[in-house]
């Protein structure tokens, strides 16, 4: 795990809501990288492995839904737990879970319920998997 707490990932297109997050997180010991949209998530992923990702759902380029879809198919992020930050519709998180999104969290939010997922999502206890490794478990939705 990378920094104190851990190293989250956040994708937003706003530049008020990332730091926002990035605040936040920061102020309870998080490390904390920032993305403007779902393709820059994807270029730098890999560079500065993060133990989750938090991804609005609106983006140019690339949206949140697709991002989360691609890299639960990639072998390297597949196991990385997603979060969707987002003032999400029913039909968003439907196509969300199918993706492989771990946690929702509704727009607007709560400082302390970000912190909550994040620290959720990072510490889950998650089931073995067919090779005996741990697999991901699934964070309650938290959409409100």
């Amino acid at each position: 795990m990378s920094g104190a707490s851990g190293r989250v990932l956040v994708v937003d297109d706003n530049k008020v809501i990332r730091q926002l997050i990035r605040v936040n997180l920061e102020l309870e010991g998080f490390e904390v990288v920032t993305a403007a949209d779902g393709a820059e998530c994807l270029e730098v992923v890999h560079r500065v492995s993060p133990d989750v990702i938090t991804l609005d759902v609106v983006m140019p380029r690339l949206d949140g839904l697709r991002t989360a879809a691609r890299l639960r198919s990639d072998p390297r992020t597949s196991r990385l737990p997603v979060a969707i930050i987002s003032a999400c519709t029913q039909y968003e998180v439907e196509t969300g879970l199918a993706s492989g999104v771990d946690a929702f969290l509704a727009k607007p939010f709560e400082p302390a319920e970000l912190v909550r997922v994040v620290r959720q999502l990072l510490h889950r206890e998650a089931p073995p998997s067919a090779d005996g490794s741990r697999a991901p478990g699934r964070a309650g939705s938290t959409r409100g």
